[in-house]
């Protein structure tokens, strides 16, 4: 069976919303992180080592001595697998979060700018109450084919 919102329903849902959708940024910003610390591990496992990097010095062109790198506090191979399983545990938890919004009927559009569509009916139609982070109450709507860029105040919703 379909769940439909009244604005008065979804309005009283946003504040667990927006903590939810804070939280799955805060989390998506973490794995691209995780993820470029992957790649760079990469350049070294593909065969760079760290005393490959050298610089020439300004006096002479032809002189190249060694520029420290630093060295990671464990090997890159333990490094990448507790990157890794950090990032499965990241996704794990967001999974968690999209099945909650899933639970209450609720549709994540969009995880960077926390965009979520309430269903509800208007005049017998199913429509979508469209919601963003950064918004007071709900404030929009747009039909069920359309996006976005379809969205229309609330005031206009015949």
């Amino acid at each position: 069976m379909a769940t439909f919102y009244t604005i008065e329903t979804a309005n009283a849902r946003v504040p667990e919303v927006r903590d939810i959708l804070v939280l799955l940024r805060t989390q998506r910003e973490e794995l691209v992180r995780l993820r470029d610390r992957l790649i760079e591990l990469g350049v070294h496992e593909a065969g760079s080592t760290p005393q490959d990097h050298r610089s020439r010095t300004s006096g002479s062109p032809d002189v190249v001595t060694e520029r420290p790198v630093p060295r990671p506090a464990v090997a890159p191979d333990e490094e990448a697998r507790l990157i890794r399983l950090r990032m499965q545990g990241v996704v794990d938890q967001m999974q968690a979060s999209v099945a909650r919004l899933d639970g209450w009927s609720i549709t994540l559009r969009d995880i960077d700018s926390g965009l979520i569509d309430f269903p509800a009916l208007a005049s017998g139609r199913q429509i979508w109450l469209c919601w963003r982070l950064g918004e007071g109450d709900i404030d929009w709507w747009h039909s069920v084919d359309e996006g976005f860029a379809g969205r229309r105040r609330l005031t206009d919703l015949v």
